[in-house]
């Protein structure tokens, strides 16, 4: 067997800059965030991307309709989404925007350059009934009473000369690195989803607009008429963003196209999307990659929606999530806390907050900051404790990290989260059995009782270093380890009660 790379590389999906941060682009900012962060603690090299798509026709409407230059509007908002990564402690290490005509203009445009080359892209005239929403055309089910199924909204007939891109060539290939798992698609049921697409047949896809009909997007190469079809554009950003350094100085040559070198070297490891766009990850974007000659992504995770009080959020019903608002009012790992932990990872999730504060009060409050509160404070009464762990506490430890590893890796990070506060109702037991603070207690058993709960928090701490990254960092700068002793200090009131 080869040796596993120590690279790990990870991307979100690049949030659309028509509106504001939402709840949903969140959840998955931190679900990557977690898998970011846990491979980093396992010593692997990780490269973790988000962005920003900023191009299509939906955007330069929106911003037509705000009375807003194109440009300034897609800046203010990708700002926004750029601004997560302090309210929610994200980790990621590039964020790409579309519109960089430095380095992401000339990655898009080599992209094109290769299917081109490779005979996949062809000119005609089309005709068809195009949903500006979902940026695509519909055909079959995908239309209801002239409508788009996913926005209902009316669809608008639009005949124009296109590039088209041979997709119905690759639907085999594709097939069948699906069905090896060549390319893996989590969950399973959203696996047997694209197949079942797969199986019905792909049609070519236009792969560029007249810049009669739309004027914002990247031009095509030796093409002055048309741009790029904005998933011909946006899919690119996991190629084009991929090893440069946000911190980087801005200077920096103009683009070697390295993104396309390091992708050919090693491919992402796990794409995270949502469910709403996965048919154009599971098969355009392959398709895209088999037609450039370069190698597919190891996996796609795909999660589901968020609704709220059991409603789809929308702007006209007032009942959309600001993420912002929720970390300034409640606390950054509270809110990371919820949506890994009430959230099924893999599928559709409610959140209210009455659900939030219950979870907030019960597992937070109640849960790891007592047991937190409880052992510190009865362990920092000793200058030191020394000892051994008991066989039943290492046994209770060893399962429970193997269960989070296994958990972690199969992407199911509210199972994960679970088996820690499994860790943390032992350690609640073991505190209420043994009685560290009664006052017959024998000396030598009152130790070997706070060694063993010691050791319960300081891994329970390390098991939420890629969850709740803020509060593990403050239960573990209240334990310090020397030579097979534990010198504590009394933590911090972590999780006030609401």
């Amino acid at each position: 067997m080869s040796p596993v790379s120590k690279k790990f590389y990870i991307t979100t999906s690049i949030a659309y800059v028509n509106s504001e941060p939402h709840i949903g682009f969140a959840l998955e900012s931190v679900q990557a965030d977690v898998l970011a962060r846990y491979y980093r603690q396992l010593g692997r090299e990780v490269f973790f991307l988000t962005g920003t798509d900023e191009h299509g026709s939906k955007i330069q409407r929106t911003a037509e309709a705000d009375h807003k230059d194109t440009q300034e509007f897609v800046d203010e908002l990708s700002e926004k989404f750029k601004g997560l990564k302090g309210a929610l402690n994200l980790s990621w290490d590039n964020f790409i925007r579309t519109t960089d005509q430095k380095n992401h203009w000339p990655v898009a445009q080599e992209i094109w350059n290769k299917l081109f080359d490779a005979g996949d892209l062809y000119k005609k005239k089309y005709g068809g009934y195009y949903c500006v929403g979902c940026e695509s055309f519909k055909t079959g089910k995908d239309i209801v009473d002239g409508k788009c199924v996913i926005h209902k909204k009316d669809l608008e007939f639009i005949e124009d000369e296109n590039w088209f891109f041979k997709l119905l060539k690759y639907t085999k290939e594709i097939e069948k690195k699906i069905k090896s798992d060549e390319l893996k698609i989590i969950p399973e049921t959203r696996k047997n989803e694209i197949l079942s697409l797969l199986k019905e047949g792909l049609e070519d896809v236009s792969f560029s607009r007249s810049k009669k009909h739309l004027e914002w997007g990247i031009p095509v190469p030796n093409d002055d008429s048309q741009v790029m079809y904005v998933w011909a554009d946006a899919l690119t950003n996991y190629i084009s963003g991929y090893g440069l350094n946000a911190k980087a100085s801005p200077d920096h040559s103009k683009s070697d196209l390295r993104g396309i070198k390091e992708w050919k070297k090693h491919p992402a490891d796990v794409h995270m999307i949502g469910k709403d766009i996965s048919r154009f990850h599971t098969a355009i974007w392959p398709a895209m990659l088999l037609s450039g000659n370069l190698p597919l992504p190891k996996s796609i995770f795909v999660h589901g929606f968020i609704t709220s009080n059991g409603e789809k959020m929308s702007k006209s019903m007032g009942n959309v999530i600001d993420p912002y608002e929720l970390a300034k009012k409640y606390g950054t790992d509270p809110v990371r806390y919820y949506l890994l932990r009430e959230i099924p990872s893999s599928e559709d999730g409610d959140f209210s907050y009455e659900k939030f504060e219950e979870r907030y009060n019960g597992d937070l409050a109640n849960g790891l900051g007592n047991f937190a509160a409880r052992v510190s404070t009865l362990a920092s009464k000793e200058a030191e404790i020394s000892g051994k762990i008991s066989k039943e506490v290492k046994e209770k430890i060893d399962d429970v990290e193997k269960m989070v590893k296994q958990k972690i890796e199969d992407f199911k990070f509210n199972e994960a989260l679970a088996s820690v506060w499994d860790l943390i109702k032992f350690g609640d037991r073991y505190v209420n059995e043994n009685k560290p603070w009664a006052k017959d207690l024998p000396k030598e058993k009152k130790e070997e009782v706070l060694y063993d709960l010691v050791s319960i928090l300081g891994k329970t701490a390390e098991l939420l270093v890629p969850f709740l990254p803020e509060t593990a960092g403050k239960i573990l700068a209240a334990i310090r380890s020397e030579k097979g002793k534990f010198l504590v200090k009394r933590a911090d009131n972590l999780f006030p009660r609401i």
